[in-house]
């Protein structure tokens, strides 16, 4: 299956480094606060807060910074209102790009995004133009030294996972929606941690990006991924080795 590349690893590495600086904590509580108004604010009968909840312990958020998304997020406290809105591109060597981001000024972030798009070898493009090379699907990831693939097969299928791939050090878990939380649920009950899961757009197809194009990829890729509105952001580019080892340097 398409969809997991060493770019979504470099990713979550890099999101380490966010979270000392405290991004991944602004775009981790408007996600909590997006999510508990959507679907109310008890975790246990709302899949998607429940989700932002465990990710943003895994990120070691305070308890009273969830808490007090949670209750913005219900209207039990003041605060800022966020809508969600999504852009599609292309970016360097014409690969596709699904921009999702929360944002309380959707003038200010489609004049940024496009921006960013525009100074960085990309283009804004119009609703739907991209999307149809994605299908929305949950991912689990866990750490391959603490378990075996076939351990991480048997107890995720049983939940009706899609596929189970393993990388150098990573073994990935992709579902489709209805079996993502089941999933988890499955591989904890079998013993198996991971270090993280979340709902993607993954491609369809990958095209192979290398040389230039890459370089120029990458650095919009960061870019995006660095502004405060964009909460995340698909491609369907399968970077080559050289410029993945230039980003992780």
């Amino acid at each position: 299956m398409a969809g997991h590349n060493k770019w979504s690893q470099i990713k979550r590495k890099k999101a380490v480094l966010d979270a000392k600086r405290g991004k991944l904590f602004t775009k981790m509580i408007r996600e909590i606060s997006v999510a508990a108004r959507e679907g109310g604010g008890e975790p246990d009968f709302n899949p998607r807060l429940r989700l932002a909840v465990d990710t943003a312990k895994s990120a070691n958020m305070p308890a009273d910074n969830i808490e007090r998304a949670i209750k913005r997020g219900t209207g039990e406290l003041e605060g800022v209102t966020y809508e969600e809105l999504t852009y599609e591109g292309y970016g360097p060597g014409g690969v596709a790009l699904f921009i999702e981001t929360t944002t309380d000024n959707q003038n200010r972030t489609v004049a940024e995004v496009r921006h960013i798009l525009q100074k960085n070898g990309g283009n804004l493009g119009t609703t739907g133009s991209v999307a149809w090379q994605f299908d929305r699907m949950g991912q689990v990831f866990i750490d391959a030294s603490t378990t075996t693939e076939e351990a991480v097969f048997e107890a995720a299928l049983e939940a009706g996972a899609e596929d189970v791939a393993t990388t150098e050090d990573e073994i990935v878990v992709t579902t489709g929606i209805s079996e993502f939380h089941p999933t988890q649920e499955a591989l904890k009950a079998a013993g198996i941690a991971f270090t993280s899961a979340e709902l993607a757009m993954i491609p369809k197809n990958e095209v192979d990006v290398a040389g230039d194009d890459a370089a120029k990829l990458i650095k919009l890729l960061d870019l995006l991924d660095d502004h405060d509105d964009v909460s995340k952001v698909s491609s369907n580019a399968n970077l080559d080795e050289a410029a993945l080892a230039e980003a992780m340097s």
